[in-house]
């Protein structure tokens, strides 16, 4: 499917092209779901489209779709077209799982790093992309160019080299002839400045409803009540749209409230048999429900403030949201978000999940209760 929205990136990238003076390091920066990997991608099949765009014609990157390079990047087999992604597993590289790469953006080129990482078996391991993947990079991109006018390397989530980045940034500095990167990130504070200062930055934009209820009607084939309904609950995230059309009974919205009630309820049996549970999810889910749990306290926080009833809650989450505001205000919230804050910094460094959601339970209940929490 072709780029959701991005008009303004678009038209920067179309400019860009038509300049003949394509950087040699692009960075690709916006939240999950805006589509900065949709965007980077559609770009790469642009740059090795045999098919040139017209200058005067209407901002666009659209690649032909119908000559011998853009039926190979289609299938994301172009020789001179790489990949490189978050992991795991001692040694691994991107290419071990390029099947199931393919497969992933195929069901979804919006896809977040929870779904690919669970998707390659990550389960309780973190992704990384590693010495031996950066070793590789080097290698493929020394050679020249099989079939285009570029090679071209698309790595998506270079937050995950970590400083493993330092192998890379003579290459990205001083690229081989007509070498390009095109890198996709959500979080520039994770990336090591040395790259981020090396690389030409494209800020992608939130989606409105109606780009994202036009996807879903695209690659979902929904009616348009429930595409409406649905890109009015994602909040300008086309991947969390998918994720709800796919599965309308959130698993992160479910086990958000139940723990806010027993939170509410301070059982210590109750909080211990949580903890216990959650604490079998792995990581990687764990990082996923809280940063739905960021989601929920900020549209609760956007409540509060406004008394709109409108928020992106489905019903049963925004009748929890109205009943906490019945014992919670701006301030109470605030130290809420900072409690889920703090766990995803620990969960990403590796802390006992159990001590560590069974602390943040007993913390919650204090808030709810009224108490004062203790500040670390």
């Amino acid at each position: 499917m072709h780029t959701l929205g991005q008009q303004r990136a678009t038209s920067f990238l179309h400019q860009l092209y038509h300049s003949g003076r394509v950087p040699h390091a692009l960075l690709f920066l916006g939240p999950t779901g805006w589509g900065s990997l949709s965007l980077a991608l559609q770009f790469a099949r642009r740059l090795l489209c045999e098919s040139p765009l017209l200058a005067d014609s209407e901002p666009s990157i659209e690649p032909c779709g119908h000559c011998n390079a853009c039926g190979k990047t289609g299938h994301l087999s172009h020789p001179d077209l790489h990949f490189s992604y978050p992991t795991v597993g001692a040694n691994a590289v991107s290419t071990d799982f390029i099947k199931e790469w393919r497969a992933a953006l195929a069901d979804n080129p919006y896809l977040d790093a929870n779904s690919w990482l669970q998707r390659i078996g990550a389960e309780n391991k973190q992704g990384n992309i590693n010495k031996d993947e950066c070793n590789a990079i080097i290698k493929k991109l020394s050679l020249k160019a099989f079939e285009g006018r570029y090679k071209i390397l698309l790595m998506w989530l270079p937050e995950y080299l970590g400083k493993e980045g330092n192998r890379l940034l003579k290459l990205i500095e001083e690229p081989p002839e007509e070498t390009i990167f095109l890198l996709v990130a959500e979080n520039a504070d994770l990336i090591l400045p040395t790259i981020l200062s090396r690389c030409q930055l494209v800020k992608t934009d939130p989606l409105s409803d109606a780009d994202i209820a036009n996807g879903l009607r695209e690659l979902r084939q929904l009616d348009a009540a429930r595409a409406s309904q649905i890109s009015f609950l994602a909040g300008a995230d086309f991947n969390q749209a998918l994720q709800l059309a796919d599965n309308p009974e959130n698993d992160d919205a479910a086990l958000l409230l139940d723990w806010l009630r027993k939170c509410y309820r301070g059982n210590g049996v109750e909080l211990v048999q949580w903890t216990d549970t959650f604490a079998k999810l792995g990581r990687e889910n764990q990082k996923q429900f809280l940063y739905y749990g960021l989601h929920f306290m900020r549209e609760l926080l956007a409540l509060l403030v406004t008394r709109n009833p409108e928020a992106r809650l489905r019903p049963l989450e925004l009748q929890t949201a109205q009943n906490m505001m019945n014992v919670l205000d701006f301030d109470k919230v605030t130290r809420m978000v900072e409690i889920i804050n703090d766990n995803i910094y620990y969960v990403e460094r590796n802390a006992n999940p159990k001590m560590l959601f069974l602390d943040s339970s007993i913390q919650l209940n204090k808030i709810l209760k009224g108490a004062e929490v203790r500040r670390n």
